[in-house]
């Protein structure tokens, strides 16, 4: 089967919420949004906006997750992806990722790279970006809070559109300057 995107409006406000409320994510800033959180982020807009635009992750014509693309009005887009608790752990990672950068890329003809972060923990999440062809571009240490008040590292990866086109990556060089010993 394949993955599709049906874009959100207004009109998903109820079930976005939904989705929300009734899942949890254990890898994301706010890992059990209740009802009213969850309300609180689709009227602010989050789900659609001039900078941010969801939708619903479809398989087999069945709504399995949702995925927002964010900083839109940007050349480097970023993204949030969150599939379903029953959805997780079936593979289907690699298959999202790869179909969301078809939307991306197609949709969004000006965009030269697209992003997606997780925590460092994330074991999952950053071999899928890995398989989808994202390259590792940075690790900032601290910088993601947990729930019991710990600091992670959140792990960036990002693919070019030229490696997508392409279907090749290219590498990137961490120690491109090193101190004199």
């Amino acid at each position: 089967m394949t993955i599709t995107f049906r874009r959100m409006t207004p009109a998903d406000g109820a079930a976005v919420t939904a989705f929300l409320a009734s899942n949890r994510f254990p890898f994301h800033v706010n890992a059990a949004p209740d009802e009213f959180q969850a309300t609180k982020r689709v009227a602010e807009g989050r789900f659609w906006s001039k900078e941010s635009q969801g939708y619903w992750v479809e398989l087999g014509g069945k709504d399995i997750g949702l995925v927002v693309l964010e900083d839109l009005e940007d050349d480097n887009p970023v993204f949030d992806l969150r599939l379903a608790e029953s959805q997780r752990g079936r593979g289907l990672g690699v298959e999202v990722v790869r179909a969301l950068c078809r939307l991306a890329f197609t949709e969004l003809p000006e965009i030269v790279r697209f992003e997606g972060q997780t925590r460092e923990d994330n074991i999952a999440m950053r071999k899928t970006f890995l398989r989808a062809g994202f390259v590792k571009e940075a690790h900032y240490r601290q910088a993601w809070p947990a729930a019991d008040g710990s600091r992670l590292a959140s792990v960036a990866y990002a693919i070019l559109r030229s490696d997508w086109e392409n279907n090749t990556v290219t590498p990137l060089e961490f120690n491109d300057l090193l101190l004199d010993a």
